[in-house]
């Protein structure tokens, strides 16, 4: 069994809760800008010290309210400014946040407030609260509901001015590090979703470490754009971690306008699953070939990897090093003015980043620090440290944590960042846990420095009929890379070879087969028939195949006439598939694959409903 601990950078202060971390910012940086916020075309700072007084007004209205301490107030919002002051002024109030999609239908609404014991509700505007309107009647513990679009937080800081600032102290000061700092619900992908209860000491903790673990993202003037879900615990910890660093955060939740954000907020870093990190190379990649320019494109991007990997070895050629100069100034500065042209350095999580995208940008200038995490460990166990850049690995644990692999290969892990408990569920917690160490699910391994690789996931592990263990994300995550491909799910347990159901991306679908001369518009039903498709995607798993053993290899796939989704509840809120809820909801056109005679050579199925 092979084990790494990482002793604490910052030493513990048992009595400290959350709400301490804002308080530490101020004293260190009030009038530093803590917050963007857009105003047309404009984003207006707000300072550290100005931020503590509106979670102050805000944290008042909510005692006046009666909101009391330790009760549980649910809120549905999509990604804004407002999710992170009512988060904090929820903690000044004494009171636990409990985080609800903004995606979410009427009965995981009435789950997570049930089973929490919600006693408040906060909506962003009409289309959260008509969902969470079907459900109100059935959620009688339930008995305030406050709308943001609607000014009612406003209204809340206006009804709180008689609440003294002694009352508010001794309500914010009540908490202490074991307490409850929020419940999280997982996303529910292998049953009912499970609360998980993360303490005031995992945010504390795990913060102020992280900090001192990568100085070189939380340095002064750094900044970033959240735009991924605050309600999953990969952005709330961001959000809490760069309030603790003196990050400067903006907020964007549509990511069709991602990009003039970017230009216009000029972040430091960014926060991202991979899949962001292939769009924009993909986009990239379609643009250039819709001007003629997609051979240079590729060259350029096979120029970055090259120079990326010369870099790691220490030695990079005169010739190498002439053609990335020429290509930086045709190329890559265009790709980094597109990110802002100020970034640095990206955190990227919930999936494997792939070696080649990780080459290509580090020789853009851009770091991709590749994390691994769960809601149980409040987000980060391990993160990539600038100063010993390894692509490919999710880095060492962070100061606090400990990391051992089990016999059979299974990641546990200890430390600051661990959560309590599964709200009032024992027999899931004891579950979870072997001893002190908690059961990731994961499987990883670590090298002699302390560096984890994620291989797989315990519960995903493909077993065929000829007894080959197939890690799916192995064949996955090249394969979804491909432009055209939206998602792959690897099937193949207890089966004679290994198969794929394939998705379509509607929003790059057009843009490739223009660029490669179909002109007449297709939906995504005929596209799954069209030959140059098929040939594509063919040629995506081929790729795939390349990197396993041929009793791993996909042998037959099919391309579905769907796109998953969240609305459609293939999808997690983080754009993970649940893969139990598409195997069982596509299982026909699994079983056609495997109907007749074994597959001995790759072919295709070329569509399923």
């Amino acid at each position: 069994m092979h084990q790494t601990d990482v002793p604490a950078a910052v030493p513990a202060t048992p009595d400290a809760n959350a709400t301490d971390l804002l308080l530490e910012r101020v004293a260190k940086t009030p009038d530093a800008p803590l917050f963007g916020r857009q105003l047309g075309e404009q984003w207006i700072d707000v300072s550290a010290r100005d931020y503590l007084e509106q979670v102050r007004g805000l944290a008042k209205g909510f005692i006046a309210a009666g909101i009391e301490p330790g009760d549980k107030i649910g809120l549905m919002a999509k990604t804004r400014y407002e999710w992170t002051l009512i988060d904090f002024a929820v903690w000044f109030a004494g009171a636990i946040l409990v985080p609800v999609y903004e995606t979410s239908a009427p009965s995981q609404v009435h789950w997570n407030l049930t089973d929490a014991g919600a006693v408040a509700m906060i909506v962003e505007g009409p289309d959260q609260f008509a969902r969470f309107d079907e459900v109100h009647a059935d959620l009688p513990d339930v008995r305030s509901v406050w709308q943001i679009e609607r000014g009612d937080l406003g209204k809340l800081v206006a009804s709180g001015a008689a609440v003294s600032d002694e009352e508010l102290e001794r309500r914010r000061s009540l908490a202490n590090e074991d307490d409850i700092a929020t419940i999280i619900y997982t996303s529910g992908t292998t049953g009912v979703p499970k609360g998980c209860v993360l303490t005031h000491r995992n945010f504390v903790e795990l913060s102020r470490n992280t900090v001192a673990a990568v100085p070189e993202v939380f340095k002064p003037g750094a900044s970033t754009v959240l735009f991924i879900p605050l309600a999953h615990i990969f952005a709330r910890f961001i959000a809490v971690v760069s309030v603790c660093g003196g990050v400067k955060v903006g907020h964007q939740p549509d990511t069709t306008k991602l990009v003039p954000t970017l230009g216009s907020f000029k972040p430091t870093f960014l926060l991202a699953v991979p899949r962001v990190f292939e769009k924009v190379y993909n986009s990239a990649e379609q643009k250039a070939e819709a001007g003629g320019k997609g051979k240079i494109f590729r060259k350029a991007a096979d120029v970055a990897v090259a120079h990326s990997k010369a870099l790691e070895e220490g030695k990079v050629p005169l010739a190498l090093k002439l053609q990335f100069a020429a290509f930086d100034k045709l190329v890559y500065s265009k790709l980094r003015t597109t990110l802002g042209g100020r970034v640095e350095y990206a955190v990227s999580g919930s999936a494997p980043l792939g070696d080649r995208l990780g080459h290509f940008y580090h020789s853009l200038g851009i770091k991709i620090l590749e994390g691994y995490g769960l809601t149980e460990t409040t987000a980060p166990v391990s993160v990539g440290r600038p100063s010993d850049f390894r692509i490919g690995s999710v880095g060492p644990a962070l100061p606090g944590v400990s990391v051992r692999i089990a016999d059979d290969g299974e990641i546990e892990t200890k430390g600051v960042n661990l959560f309590r408990e599964y709200w009032k569920n024992p027999e899931a917690t004891a579950e979870a846990f072997h001893g002190e160490w908690f059961r990731t699910g994961d499987i990883g391994e670590l090298d002699d420095k302390g560096h984890l690789r994620i291989t797989g996931r315990k519960k995903e592990l493909i077993v065929t009929a000829g007894g080959k263990n197939v890690s799916p994300a192995a064949l996955e995550d090249p394969i979804r890379a491909n432009p055209i491909v939206g998602q792959v799910v690897v099937v193949g347990d207890r089966k004679p070879f290994v198969a794929a159901l394939i998705t379509l991306d509607s929003e790059m679908l057009p843009v490739w087969l223009k660029n490669n001369g179909v002109e007449e518009p297709l939906s995504i039903e005929q596209a799954a028939k069209h030959p140059q498709v098929l040939a594509e995607v063919q040629r995506a798993i081929d790729e795939a195949n390349t990197r396993v053993s041929r009793a791993e290899s996909i042998r037959k796939f099919t391309i579905l006439s769907t796109e998953f989704t969240e609305a459609s509840g293939h999808l997690t809120p983080k754009l993970s598939i649940k893969r139990n809820v598409i195997l069982q909801d596509f299982a026909p056109a699994i079983e056609e694959m495997y109907a007749g005679s074994p597959a001995t050579t790759p072919s295709t199925s070329s569509l399923a409903h």
